[in-house]
């Protein structure tokens, strides 16, 4: 009974303090061990992780605010003689000194400071207690703060402050948008009236072109019905002017109103016209001087209008016009039915020739 009595066993995350009549007689680690009974005592002490709650702090911040803070520690007895003989309650000891050491750190910061800079605040509990602590045998391994809460009043004022943050910030959003908006718009009608002015210019460009080969065509048909009237009076005899005379006044002649007809030199031509009928003149031959006569008045003509246009001149025009009416469709569409109108003019020369020839 008195050897069972001794026996002591020491846990894997133990160790035990050993004092025989008051005096220390040393650490006895994990394992089985046996001191004098009656006159021995053992002290057991964990050298595991511990973890406290501090309880709920009211502290007044810099700023006069009030807010309820608490948090947890976390510490590891890491010289047992220290812990048993430097402090009653290592355990207790430690709450009390984290409760003080917190209060006093909230109370030095402003309100803003507590609710953004939590990390600050856990590295500067900690040290602050490791370094109280150290004298004990304990190491503070780590402090988190849980939760700040700040006064009603305060917190009202804060979600205020929140919501004006966010409608500073939304109207900031929709004026930028709206500015966007704007530019984009800008732009937009700026691209179009760059559109629209190149589509114009094409348009008279094109306009002008046509209307350029409209009249280079009038010409050139004014210069050929010219050399054919040229080459056919040339050949002419008296008797077929007295014809076309007498045609030309009985076109005249068909018209309603009156009509007083007074022709150049009307001796000479009843004169021809009597002498036709009577055929007292001799009908003339076309002989070899009257072909020369009339190479020559071509050869004037030519040298006066200038030769015809070939056909694979015009047709490399037209082809020219085709190419810049199908660029100019690609770039601008929907001027491409106003584009292609023939100008008036050439729309009413049909009407006017069906005239002349009437005429």
């Amino acid at each position: 009974m008195l050897v069972a009595a001794g026996v002591r066993v020491i846990r894997p995350w133990e160790v035990g303090i050993y004092i025989r009549l008051g005096r220390f007689m040393g650490v006895l680690r994990p394992g089985l061990h046996w001191v004098p009974p009656f006159i021995s005592s053992v002290y057991r002490i964990d050298l595991r992780t511990q973890v406290v709650d501090i309880p709920k702090q009211e502290v007044i911040t810099r700023d006069n605010s009030p807010v309820v803070v608490d948090a947890i520690v976390y510490f590891r007895v890491v010289d047992p003689k220290k812990a048993f003989f430097e402090v009653e309650d290592y355990r207790m000891a430690v709450v009390a000194l984290a409760q003080t050491t917190l209060r006093s750190v909230i109370g030095d910061m402003e309100l803003d400071e507590i609710l953004y800079n939590r990390a600050a605040i856990n590295a500067r509990l900690r040290r602050i207690l490791d370094e109280a602590t150290d004298k004990w045998g304990v190491r503070v391994e780590s402090v988190e703060i849980r939760e700040v809460e700040p006064s009603p009043t305060v917190k009202k004022a804060m979600e205020e402050q929140t919501a004006a943050e966010r409608e500073r910030r939304a109207a900031i959003l929709r004026a930028d948008g709206e500015r966007r908006a704007a530019i984009l718009q800008a732009e937009g009608e700026k691209q179009a009236m760059i559109l629209r002015a190149e589509g114009e210019r094409a348009s008279r460009v094109l306009r002008a072109e046509g209307e350029r080969m409209a009249l280079i065509l009038r010409a050139l048909g004014e210069a050929q019905r010219l050399r054919i009237l040229a080459a056919a009076s040339a050949a002419m005899t008296p008797q077929a002017l007295s014809i076309l005379a007498m045609e030309t006044l009985q076109e005249l002649g068909r018209g309603q109103a009156a009509k007083i007809v007074v022709p150049y030199e009307v001796t000479r031509l009843l004169e021809t016209l009597s002498s036709h009928l009577a055929g007292a003149a001799e009908k003339p031959q076309p002989g070899r001087a009257d072909v020369e006569v009339l190479q020559e008045a071509l050869q004037r003509l030519e040298q006066l209008l200038g030769p015809l246009p070939k056909s694979e001149d015009l047709m490399s025009e037209v082809k020219r016009l085709q190419e810049e009416a199908e660029q100019l469709r690609r770039q601008n569409p929907e001027k491409l039915e106003e584009l292609l109108k023939p100008p008036k003019e050439l729309a009413e020369e049909p009407a006017k020739n069906q005239a002349k020839q009437k005429g």
